[in-house]
């Protein structure tokens, strides 16, 4: 880091926030109009969970093996490049479908390309945040809860939106408005990481070979590997991440089409979600140093797990839902700022994109598979006992915390204690932050 931190400078995170916000409302937009586009479309909601499961799973395989190229090529030429592949392709499907030759297997393939492109640049975006909370004076977790907070305003502004937006302007005219969106979102975080050493591309004193990218590939996974807690973390968001994919992708929508008022009240939901996970990031951003992070992670988890799938299941009336969906909000928004504050404080900053493009891949594996399964189990069943299959492997997903003792070191990683003693895995061969 070869500029002074002791001047303040707030412009660069505000920037890189505001950027990440437009970026993940197209892709929230992107994400509820393209299911809904193929359940109007083909009224099948395995067709929608094929798209989701070609939109997820080369995002995992990007994550997967791109770590070591972030670094090479520059976390802002990432991000810059992943935004407009995204929007060119999301653009790509209302133009063909006005032009009479969209067939799905194209549109499989646009969404792919989509998810491919995505992955990267979160990641390039995300292991920013340290150094721009650093030049912005800020503590670490107040900066976790306000890019958290961005993420989640960006799903509550598509989802208050997208509803309104698919029943009066359709679904195709929703996705130009989601291209534009990634247009918008390019230029705005190259201005502002301009400059910033930490976005350029690293140098290495080994040159570029499949050799040293094997090697570099390898230490982000190996220092997950041997760091228990992190380990956790990828196992359980594994299981979660893909039941909440089938969850958004089909199980919602499709109860939304048949027992609710549609994609107005889809969108509703979503929006009373994302208003209370707001809130919720917000919060511990603000005051979540105050408290033990274990037991808040833990409850948070249980609450944001089975209630809204029973629910579901058996009530076809939107205020239940609603109210429910509304208090897991509050639970979940404050997850990702705890798993984010414990990664960045256990891990280094020169391995940083590799190991947080690992935990991404790791979290991610199954999270194509949730759609798929999801929209095949409703076909072969039907929706009501689908939604109670996923809501009990959900609460056991959720009791990990509660059951294994390494979840417990997240009250001690970051504390004066947790430094003296070392945080980091012995051996790991990393610095210690």
């Amino acid at each position: 880091m070869s500029e002074d931190f002791g001047t303040v400078d707030c412009r660069p995170l505000a920037t890189v926030l505001a950027a990440n916000l437009v970026s993940l409302a197209g892709n929230c937009l992107t994400y509820m109009g393209v299911p809904w586009f193929v359940l109007q479309s083909t009224g099948s909601a395995a067709r929608a969970g094929i798209v989701a499961f070609c939109t997820l799973l080369p995002a995992v395989l990007a994550a997967l093996v791109t770590g070591p190229v972030i670094d090479r090529m520059g976390r802002r030429r990432v991000s810059v490049a992943s935004d407009l592949a995204c929007g060119v392709a999301v653009a790509a499907i209302p133009l063909l479908q006005f032009a009479g030759i969209l067939l799905f297997w194209m549109l499989c393939v646009l969404m792919a390309m989509t998810g491919l492109f995505r992955a990267p640049g979160e990641t390039a975006r995300g292991v920013l945040l340290p150094t721009l909370a650093e030049r912005a004076g800020m503590p670490l977790t107040r900066a976790a809860g306000l890019y958290d907070g961005a993420a989640r305003c960006a799903a509550l502004t598509a989802s208050a939106l997208g509803g309104v937006l698919i029943a009066v302007l359709g679904a195709e005219n929703v996705l130009l408005v989601d291209a534009a969106t990634f247009a918008v979102a390019a230029p705005l975080f190259a201005f502002g990481v301009r400059g910033l050493p930490e976005a350029q591309a690293q140098r290495r004193a080994e040159p570029t070979s499949l050799r040293a990218y094997r090697r570099e590939l390898a230490e982000g996974y190996r220092f997950v590997a041997i760091t228990p807690l992190l380990l956790g973390l990828c196992l359980m968001t594994l299981v979660t991440r893909g039941l909440d994919q089938g969850w958004s992708a089909v199980l919602l929508p499709v109860h939304a089409r048949e027992e609710l008022d549609g994609a107005v009240d889809l969108g509703l939901l979503n929006a009373a979600f994302g208003v209370c996970a707001l809130t919720g990031a917000l919060v511990c951003g603000a005051v979540g140093s105050r408290f033990r992070r274990w037991p808040v992670f833990t409850i948070a988890f249980l609450i944001g797990g089975l209630p809204r799938f029973v629910v579901a299941a058996f009530t076809d009336t939107f205020t239940p839902l609603a109210v429910i969906m509304a208090v897991e909000g509050l639970a979940f928004g404050v997850l990702n700022p705890i798993m984010a504050t414990v990664t960045y404080e256990t891990v280094p900053e020169d391995l940083r994109s590799r190991v947080l493009s690992a935990t991404t891949a790791s979290v991610q594996l199954v999270t194509p598979l949730g759609g798929l399964a999801a929209g095949f189990l409703v076909d072969s069943v039907g929706l009501s006992s689908t939604l109670l299959a996923v809501g009990g492997v959900y609460l056991l997903a959720t009791l990990c915390p509660v059951i294994f003792p390494a979840w417990r070191q997240m009250d001690r990683i970051g504390s004066p204690q947790g430094r003296a003693e070392g945080s980091l895995p012995q051996g790991s061969g990393a610095k210690r932050v």
